[in-house]
């Protein structure tokens, strides 16, 4: 199914949906729907461009994440919190980055416990290699955007980035 006709959808079943389940917020619903739309399309557009380069969209924004970093190196948590993925699947992503030698596992030397992931030589001419190839598609996935409304939206994205964490303290019984 074509994100318009996802769209389409949308807009058939708010209705039903609003009279069916009078107590749910309209508005913030169809927001929701939106934006579990416009991830799925972004993640469904992504995937064909990184399955002919040979990676995923996770395992790229790895390889990115540890070349902009200082000493090319990382734990494996504060990669899945920075890219935005379960634990879970940060532990796939790195499992076939380590198979391809793109990057290290090693014993973090100050807690055992914790593991640190160390970009290899061959992950840095991997994602030096790739990224000229991206540069084209990222512009495309957004060129339905002027650029006044990519910075609206940057910025409405941010804002409920926070929102969304606002909630989740508002909501915890603990606090």
């Amino acid at each position: 199914m074509r994100g318009i006709d996802r769209l389409r959808s949308v807009e058939r079943s708010t209705g039903p949906l609003a009279q069916a389940l009078p107590e749910l917020p309209k508005i913030e619903t169809v927001l929701i729907r939106l934006i579990r739309i416009a991830a799925y399309g972004m993640g469904d557009y992504f995937s064909q461009v990184f399955r002919g380069l040979g990676l995923t969209e996770i395992t790229y924004h790895v390889l990115c994440i540890l070349v902009a970093s200082k000493d090319g190196r990382a734990a494996p948590s504060e990669l899945s919190e920075l890219i935005g993925t379960s634990r879970a699947n940060m532990t796939k992503a790195l499992a076939v980055l380590e198979k391809e030698g793109y990057v290290i596992r090693e014993a973090d030397k100050t807690d055992g416990r914790r593991s640190l992931i160390i970009l290899s030589e061959a992950g840095r001419a991997t994602v030096n290699k790739v990224t000229p190839s991206m540069t084209a598609p990222v512009a495309d996935a957004f060129s339905q955007l002027s650029s006044d409304e990519q910075k609206i939206l940057d910025k409405l994205l941010r804002k409920a980035i926070v929102s969304f964490d606002q909630a989740k303290i508002n909501s915890d019984p603990i606090l």
